[in-house]
Formats: structure tokens, sequence, C-alpha cells
């Protein structure tokens, strides 16, 4: 149990974390993989080769010690963990080994002298209470999955019914469940996680839903990185006929219910949710502003299918930003970085929309920075992270 003793150490040691939360969370990392290997494939090993993984948990560490006293301030976060978590299936069973890794952690990269058995007691208390947060959320989440119609709770096989070329870069995937029954329905701009072997080995990953709902099909489109497992292996192994399994839709960026304008603002790959959400926008008549920005015409996936919305829907304008342009690719409106002359001639003469924009961590810095400056209220922006969910201040 936490006690006032409890969070007054945790509170006391949250600037030593500051200062090495990265170190920390780089160590807790190669603990909980040595210690643990059959906790490996929920993650992405290239985000911890770049250091995103770290620095996103380091973060979200920090944030939960600040407000040890007050979680509503948390806002957000939890909900963003627990979605995540419930699309790749984590369990009561994996807390354990991750509280046994980060206690570990702190008294190897901090020291005896300074990670005290004290602060040990502490930090055990501090985090057996956030994971009752999380697994108590995420049982909820699970049961909701089970019983929604179409529902299901863990891996289900999905055949792919089709696979196309969206991009240079960027290819969709139509599964239907191999069952032949219904599938769950799911809001605009949710993801699904999905589960596949490469050489052999688990691995696990979230991809964007790119087509609404329809009760049979899901539809997600994936970018071919450059040594990514399994984006490589989904564009050069997987094609129609094979199978997949997939754990049921989830994720917290989703539209607001408001008849407010909405701006939907993507880079590269973070066109996939805005698909969905531009379809249900339109339906209740809400005036859109679609910003997308490309490096050039060849890597930008969906143009053709959102010019054809905005002919059958006035209400609609889109507006394309490429960082050059090539012959025989299509022409943007615009050439180079977003600045805020650039999305201040496309966003609606009123401030009072919401905004919705997402893409690589940069890219989403730039537009936070510009919205504000904008006078858009931050109550009314929200993003989505593709990997960690690490904070863009």
């Amino acid at each position: 149990m936490l006690s006032a003793e409890h969070r007054a150490i945790v509170t006391a040691t949250v600037p030593i974390l500051g200062q090495g939360g990265e170190a920390l969370t780089t160590h807790f990392y190669q603990l909980l993989f040595r210690d643990f290997p059959e906790v490996k494939a929920y993650f992405n090993q290239a985000h911890h080769r770049d250091g995103g993984q770290p620095r996103a948990l380091a973060n979200s560490i920090l944030m939960y010690a600040k407000n040890i006293d007050r979680l509503a301030a948390l806002g957000d976060l939890v909900a963003v963990i627990v979605n995540k978590h419930v699309s790749l299936n984590i369990l009561p069973e994996h807390y354990p080994m991750v509280g046994a890794s980060l206690l570990k952690a702190i008294r190897e990269v901090l020291g005896a002298e300074t990670a005290t058995d004290a602060v040990l007691e502490a930090w055990g208390a501090a985090y057996g209470q956030l994971a009752e947060i999380l697994i108590g959320a995420e049982r909820a989440a699970y049961e909701g999955q089970a019983h929604a119609p179409g529902g299901w709770n863990g891996l289900r096989r999905f055949v792919v019914a089709e696979k196309r070329a969206e991009s240079e870069e960027i290819a969709s995937f139509v599964l239907r469940p191999e069952d032949g029954e219904a599938v769950m329905d799911f809001q605009p701009g949710q993801y699904i996680g999905l589960r596949v072997l490469v050489d052999g080995v688990e691995q696990r990953r979230q991809y964007s839903l790119s087509a609404t709902a329809n009760g049979r099909t899901y539809q997600i489109s994936v970018k071919r990185e450059p040594g990514g497992k399994v984006s490589n292996f989904l564009h050069d192994a997987i094609g129609v006929g094979d199978t997949i399994e997939l754990l049921p839709p989830s994720g917290a960026f989703t539209l607001s219910d408001s008849d407010k304008p909405i701006v939907l603002i993507s880079g590269g790959v973070g066109i996939t949710p805005t698909l969905p959400m531009l379809k249900r926008a339109l339906a209740t008549g809400r005036e859109v502003r679609f910003i997308h920005a490309a490096r050039h015409g060849g890597v930008h996936a969906f143009r053709d299918y959102v010019d054809a919305l905005a002919k059958t829907h006035p209400q609609l304008r889109r507006h394309y930003l490429y960082m050059e342009t090539r012959d025989g690719h299509p022409t943007p409106d615009a050439v180079g970085l977003l600045d805020r002359d650039m999305l201040a001639g496309w966003l609606p003469q009123s401030r009072d929309v919401e905004a919705y924009y997402l893409g690589p961590t940069g890219f989403m810095r730039v537009v936070r920075q510009l919205l504000r400056e904008l006078g858009i209220p931050e109550s009314q922006t929200y993003f989505e992270f593709f990997g960690p969910a690490a904070a863009l201040d």
C-alpha cells in the first residue's frame, strides 16, 4: 500500500530520476529483455535503438511521480497507456516482470547509497499503485471488447482478402476473419494490434485502421520502413490468402462529439487514421480542412481518394505540401516546410475549430507550435503517436 511516507520519498526522488531518467529506463529495458525474454515480442526494437522507447518511459514515470498526489492531473496519459497495452494484449502477469526490472534498474543505476532500501520500497509501492490502476482499466477494456457485437478477446486469425499499393512506400491490407463471423465496430482514428512470426520470432505491432468500419473487414495501410522487421515482412512476404492474427481495435485518438469545423493535419503515413476520421466528419456535415505533408508526390498515399471526396463535398478543402517536386508525379499546393503563414492561409478564419494532427515527431512539434501561435487553444487540439508516446515538449 502506498503510504504518506512512500509518497514523500517518491516526490523527493523525482529530480534524481529527471537527471538520469533515460539512462535508467535504457538499463531497465536491458534487464527486462534479459530476465524476461518472453516480453520482447511486445516491443518494437527499433524504438529502443533510437532511444524513443526509453525516453517515452522516462517521461511517463516522471509524469506519474510528479502527480502522485493528484493522479487526475495525468489527463489522457493513462488512457493512452491503457489503449496501447490493450492493443498488444498486455496481461496482469506481465506487471511483476516490469516491476522487478524497474526496481533493479533504479538500484543499479542510482547506486545503493541513493537507491536505498527505503527508496526501493517506496517506488515498489508506487509502481504497485500504478499497476493496479492500469490492470483495472485494462480488464474493463477487455471485457468491453469481448461483449461487443463482433468482438473477441485475445488473438483472432484473419485472412488477407486484398493487398494494394497506395504509394511507392505504403501498401493497404484488407483483412477478413478466418471464421467468417462479424468483426466489432471501431471509432475513426483507432488502431489494431497485429501478431506475426518473422523468421520464427513473434512480433507484435499496432497499425492505424485506414478505412471506415463495415462489420466485415478491417483495413490497415503500412509504410515500408528502412530496416523495419514487420513492415518489410508484410510488404514482401504477406499476400492475398495469407493469415495473420489480430487483437481487437483500440485507441484514444478519436473524434470528439462536436459540430465545430475540423482540421486534419498529417505527415507521411500519418495520413492513415485521418481517412476514416475524414469520412465520419463529412457524413455529419462538418466543415473540414485536410492538410497533408509528404516528401514528394510518389510517396503521397490516398491523394486520389481525398480529391474525389473534395469534389463531392463542398465543405471539404484539401491542401498538400511536399518537400520537393519530381517529374511525373502530382504537384502540391506548396513546396518546402510547413510554416506559420502557410498554415494560417489554410485554416478557417475562425479559430473556434478542432485540430487533429499526427505524423513524425519532429513534424508534430512544428504543428503544435504553429497551432499555438495561431491561437488554437490546446484544449481543442489532439494528437497521436505512431511509436512510443513520448512528450512533444
